[in-house]
């Protein structure tokens, strides 16, 4: 199984024990979300004794959505059912419809689109008495995709069935329509088929002959029942034989040297074969060769997101949103690229690479230092980029509903990054020093670790204190990144460090840029101490996050840890003056390493209690206190209060933040905190909305991952009557605001109306 087809898998293996756990009340009619509508209906009017009667799920899906055979292909899940049926009632597996194809980029998947049948036999015991009623209960579980995202959709669906005796006709209005699905499903045949595995394991050979095959056929495809046997996008070319057909495959990840098993679909129908390992079959080749059979499903080779949503993000002038034009993967890496680049003026990023940019400027007149150092600083950022992101992906593919930024959702990775900028600021206010000794005004670079190593490890702080901003173009890229399979989804994470170490990079391997730049001196000395003041504002600020996190109690305790810290900075500092003068520093050493030692220890206290603690507000008071902050009225997000706001005809507008999140903040405090937007809310009779995702909160996750994105801010904007909200550049201002509430306006609202 591909990975990312095995990260859905266990997505809805995560989900499933959840629908499961809840008491199973009937359902009975069509169940609707936004995207899918289902619902269960019998074949046949009413159930024999003793028989089997066939009964079918209905899925009416939306346009530009989809979902999946039993085999999904490259990506995607298969759709589940768990039955709760009466005492002797069996349920026999699905009679899976022939798919279609449907490509995404270099992916090939197999679903259903429209409408859509899964005939399910029921069997009806002997004892079954004319006259009961049969309830059926089935726990749905539908994966449905467009070309940009995909989302869960559990649903209750239950069909009371009659029992009586005599043959019963077909139901209305449906019992044909499942009638021909159950006759077209692809059942044995009489085909024998063998596969033969070519050179070393490059290439699968597939015949097959007899049965409905003896006629001839003109055109034909093989879905596999296991995903990852062959290369579900590679072309399937063969040729006609008097007795069959042989096709040409490409072996999949898990090709394996055992029997293949399947559909075979042809111009004359589609049958179930499985495919011995053994030479080719006598009679399956030597005529003409064959057509590749048409892709009945219209291609959804579109891409992750829609083209204008960069666009969008870029001008910042409507945040309208369009399906028109896909993105291939180069857009995809380009739009990274551009995220990346743009980092680099983002707060929490800036003081980093301001300081890494006084260093370059100590071997500006060195162009080997240079390169080496920006070749070293570029290998930190790019590790640290695969190492979130291969940690990112392992934890959703462990069903965990995590995000960017996902990190600092944790309180003592929030502790240890406080904690870390704190030395650092030490470090630069000359407190203490790392590496070889002090060093004498325009001597050399910033106090750091010396060499490629200390600009590796630039690379790595520079990196770890991004998390915290989300830039414009990174949003479409991250939530792709998030839905392709992993080599695909790290080369988008490669490419956003690419972009984020590019300006340095690009200085440091240019002579001529060097040259410009001005030679090491006092100056130096001053910076660092300047530029110390930004990281201490940083720590300061995780501080803050962490006491949103724990409470006061556990933020005492970092606190405390800071002190300590710094503490055992200045006598790490006083060892090193005293050194510097030939003097033994035993003492000092000790008490600096005690010191150190309880930071650690009171750091880790704080963060346990941190941890252990519920959230300073639980539930909808959080999210309450999280919209206090704000000064504009503002209620909890969940999906019920903007399904109970559209309803009543009210616009709705969506703030998804965090209190880590200093893009969030930024906006709150410039554009959603105004009289003006005030006064635009009010005139559209619109609902602000406000989700706290400072701590984890699944219900959150799942929502932004709805929208493609994989981190916060998400800012969006409901209009009654219409499905899909409108979402809003990251990067806000009053107008867009304003302008979003003015195309969505509701009913004005009555003079004594109470917000």
């Amino acid at each position: 199984m591909r990975p990312f087809a095995l990260l859905v898998a266990l997505m809805l293996a995560v989900l499933a024990p959840t629908v499961q756990a809840s008491a199973v009340e009937p359902a009975f009619g069509a169940q609707r979300t936004e995207r899918i509508e289902a619902e269960l209906v019998p074949m046949t009017q009413w159930a024999t004794p003793g028989s089997t009667v066939v009964v079918a799920v209905r899925q009416a899906i939306q346009p530009g959505w989809h979902t999946y055979w039993r085999n999904p292909g490259d990506s995607g899940g298969a759709t589940t059912l768990d039955w709760t049926l009466p005492a002797g009632v069996k349920a026999d597996p699905v009679l899976w419809p022939l798919p279609t194809r449907q490509r995404l980029l270099g992916l090939m998947n197999y679903g259903y689109s429209g409408e859509v049948f899964l005939p399910v036999p029921i069997q009806v015991p002997a004892t079954a008495r004319p006259g009961e009623v049969l309830t059926l209960t089935a726990q749905a579980l539908f994966l449905v995709c467009s070309d940009r995202m995909c989302v869960p959709e559990p649903l209750t669906l239950s069909l009371a069935l009659p029992v009586r005796e005599g043959a019963a006709p077909l139901a209305r209005p449906w019992g044909e329509a499942i009638r021909k699905t159950v006759a077209a499903a692809p059942r044995p045949a009489g085909v024998t088929a063998r596969v033969t595995r070519g050179g070393q394991g490059e290439s699968l050979t597939l015949t097959a002959t007899g049965g409905p095959l003896a006629g001839g056929v003109g055109a034909a495809y093989f879905f596999p029942f296991e995903a990852g046997r062959i290369d579900h996008a590679a072309v399937q070319s063969g040729r006609r034989g008097p007795d069959g057909l042989s096709l040409r495959l490409t072996p999949g990840r898990q090709a394996g040297d055992g029997a293949v098993s399947g559909v075979l679909a042809t111009d004359r129908g589609a049958w179930e074969i499985t495919a011995e390992p053994g030479p080719p079959l006598a009679g399956a080749e030597g005529q003409a060769t064959l057509t590749p059979l048409s892709e009945a499903a219209a291609s959804v080779e579109a891409g992750v997101e829609a083209g204008v949503e960069a666009g969008v993000e870029a001008g910042a002038k409507t945040g309208q949103t369009s399906g028109a034009g896909g993105l291939g993967l180069q857009h995809v890496l380009a739009l990274a690229l551009l995220g990346g680049l743009v980092l680099n003026l983002m707060p929490c990023v800036f003081p980093v690479l301001a300081m890494k940019a006084a260093a370059l400027s100590a071997a500006a007149h060195d162009p080997a230092r240079a390169r080496r150092d920006g070749l070293a600083f570029l290998a930190g950022v790019l590790a640290s980029f695969l190492t979130l992101a291969g940690a990112l992906l392992v934890l959703r593919t462990a069903g965990q509903a995590v995000g960017w930024g996902f990190q600092l959702q944790s309180p003592g990775v929030t502790a240890t990054l406080a904690l870390i900028l704190l030395g650092v600021s030490l470090n630069l206010s000359g407190v203490f020093h790392v590496g070889a000794g002090l060093q004498g005004a325009g001597s050399g670079p910033l106090a750091r670790l010396p060499g490629a190593t200390g600009a590796f490890f630039t690379g790595v702080l520079a990196v770890v204190v991004a998390a915290p901003c989300t830039a414009p173009f990174m949003a479409a890229a991250l939530g792709a990144a998030l839905v392709l399979p992993w080599p695909l989804a790290l080369a988008v994470f490669t490419a956003l460090g690419l972009g984020l170490a590019a300006p340095y990079v690009a200085i440091s391997l240019s002579p001529g840029l060097l040259a410009r730049l001005p030679r090491p001196g006092a100056w130096m000395e001053t910076l660092k101490g300047v530029l110390a003041f930004p990281m201490y504002g940083a720590a300061l600020w995780l501080a803050w996050v962490f006491g949103q996190q724990g409470g006061g109690q556990p933020l005492a305790g970092l606190l405390a840890a800071g002190l300590a810290l710094a503490f055992a900075g200045w006598t790490y500092g006083r060892v090193q003056a005293r050194r510097a003068e030939g003097r033994r520093a035993a003492i000092g050493v000790v008490t600096a390493t005690l010191a150190l030692l309880s930071a650690l220890m009171l750091a880790g206290a704080a963060a346990m209690t941190a941890q252990d603690r519920p959230a300073v507000v639980e539930g909808a008071s959080a999210q309450a206190a999280q919209a206090a902050q704000t000064a504009l009225p503002a209620r909890p997000w969940s999906p019920q209060a903007v399904a109970q706001a559209t309803a009543a005809g009210r616009p709705v507008l969506v703030n998804l933040t965090a209190d880590w999140c200093v893009t969030c903040k930024i906006n709150e405090r410039t554009a959603l905190s105004s009289p003006r937007v005030a006064e635009a809310i009010r005139a559209a009779n619109a609902v602000y909305l406000v989700g706290d995702w400072t701590r984890r909160d699944d219900a959150i996750a799942q929502e932004l991952q709805a929208h493609g994105r994989s981190g916060v801010p998400l800012y969006l904007v409901y209009r009654p009557g219409r499905a899909e909200p409108e979402i809003l550049p990251q990067l806000l201002t009053e107008g867009v605001v304003i302008e979003a509430l003015r195309r969505n306006r509701g009913p004005t609202p009555p003079a004594s109306a109470g917000r």
